[in-house]
């Protein structure tokens, strides 16, 4: 530990923020400006979902004046979801006041950049400003807190060292999550292939309607579908309902069977688009007929917001069960189906990812207490679908199922490198693992 130097981030850089940037600055096109939602969408890897921007002339009169962001500065998210990290790579952006904390004129001769990244996302920094900021409604970090934060360094070589042994675990998680999207891409032009565009294999193994299939008009659909197909709802796709549960924080009296609970926030997560952070809770043992088994269906149907509807879904297979080390149930805010035929699961999760995803379940909510609420019993009875037969649910069944397999196994390994990672890291920045 000879070798480590502590140090404060003020002794380190320049900690503040960007110069009042007003509503009346924005314009339709000119140079990005990001609040605190934006750097945690472009962190995430994901694209931007609403651009804002200033005009060229307004970020080049701030340019004449104050220092604007470079490479290699950093932002925070400082409200709301705070702790958010941005390494600036291309630095043609201006920036909120108050929703993002800048660190800028950062001394290379001392830190690497790449070392203080992963500095803030350790779980080190994430619990100090977990019990330090501020703000009783909306939680907030300040630049004064920051400038106090203590960071212990080993030599450059050696966080160097270090960065490479990080970086090489994200580089595999990368990895992993791009061959996950490819998977799941392949999976979904495949089911709107055969399902919506009704090109599947014909009895000469040919693409149905491109090669001349029969397509017949449906009164209650309102448009043609494949000779022979039926019409039906999901409920009647449905053996079974299973209600949510939330149980207790901890072990106490009866509340004795440790479960991880799925709330509306984790469905993204469990199909691989994003965090999953269930959390544990103990529920009644005569209540165990609520876990989640093979094959069952979670529904969101509470919750959403004005530009996202209720009713996010994720299918628990038994690759999805064996990622986790308890049984899993979902939360009061969703619902678990179990289906009559297990040919129909991907059927039933696709078709109705299909419909969310074009906003339909938008005319399927109620709202009680501000809260939207699903109106599940009466859309799965009352929305009708088209009913393929039998024999090519299965042919998708097993082509969806070996999809799902790999993506579920390369999930469980990017949890399992995600704890290598965090594990590792404390442990390597206050020098208890020397590289």
């Amino acid at each position: 530990m000879s070798e480590f130097k502590t140090y404060t981030l003020e002794q380190l850089c320049i900690v503040g923020s960007s110069k009042r940037v007003h509503l009346s600055d924005y314009v339709q096109h000119g140079v990005p400006f990001y609040r605190s939602k934006e750097v945690i969408e472009i962190s995430s890897g994901k694209n931007i979902s609403e651009q804002l921007f200033i005009s060229l002339e307004k970020y080049s009169e701030i340019k004449s004046k104050f220092p604007v962001p470079q490479e290699n500065d950093v932002l925070i998210t400082a409200v709301g979801t705070i702790g958010e990290i941005l390494v600036v790579k291309d630095p043609n952006f201006y920036f909120k006041d108050g929703n993002l904390i800048w660190l800028r004129n950062i001394n290379f001769d001392i830190i690497d950049v790449d070392y203080l990244y992963y500095f803030f996302k350790s779980d080190l920094f994430q619990k100090t400003i977990k019990y330090n900021n501020i703000g009783a409604v909306q939680k907030a970090l300040t630049i004064d807190f920051l400038k106090t934060v203590k960071i212990t360094l080993p030599s450059l070589d050696n966080q160097r060292k270090l960065i490479s042994v990080l970086k090489s675990i994200d580089k595999k998680l990368k990895i992993n999550t791009q061959i996950n999207k490819e998977l799941e891409a392949m999976a979904k032009t495949l089911y709107d292939y055969w399902f919506v565009q009704f090109d599947f294999p014909d009895q000469n193994g040919k693409p149905y309607k491109t090669s001349g299939g029969k397509m017949v008009y449906n009164p209650e659909l309102k448009r043609e579908i494949p000779e022979g197909w039926g019409v039906t709802t999901f409920s009647s796709w449905i053996s079974d309902n299973k209600t949510g549960d939330w149980g207790k924080e901890t072990s106490q009296g009866n509340y004795t069977l440790e479960v991880d609970c799925i709330r509306g926030a984790d469905i993204n997560g469990l199909s691989g688009n994003g965090k999953t952070d269930m959390p544990t809770r103990f529920i009644l043992e005569k209540n165990k007929n609520k876990l989640l088994t093979d094959f069952d269906i979670v529904i969101e149907i509470s919750g959403g917001s004005p530009t996202q509807s209720t009713g996010r879904i994720v299918g628990i297979s038994e690759n999805v069960l064996n990622r986790f080390d308890l049984p899993l149930i979902c939360s009061n805010f969703c619902k678990a189906v179990s289906l009559k035929e297990q040919e129909t699961f991907y059927n039933f999760v696709y078709e109705w990812k299909n419909l969310y995803d074009n906003g339909v379940l938008f005319s399927w909510e109620g709202k009680t207490s501000g809260i939207k609420n699903l109106l599940f019993d009466s859309f799965v009875t009352n929305y009708h679908i088209a009913q393929p037969p039998i024999s090519l649910m299965e042919q998708f069944f097993d082509y969806a199922s070996s999809v799902d397999r790999k993506i579920q196994l390369l999930l469980k390994q990017n949890q399992e490198l995600t704890q290598l990672r965090d594990w590792l890291l404390p442990m390597l920045m206050n020098g208890q693992v020397i590289i």
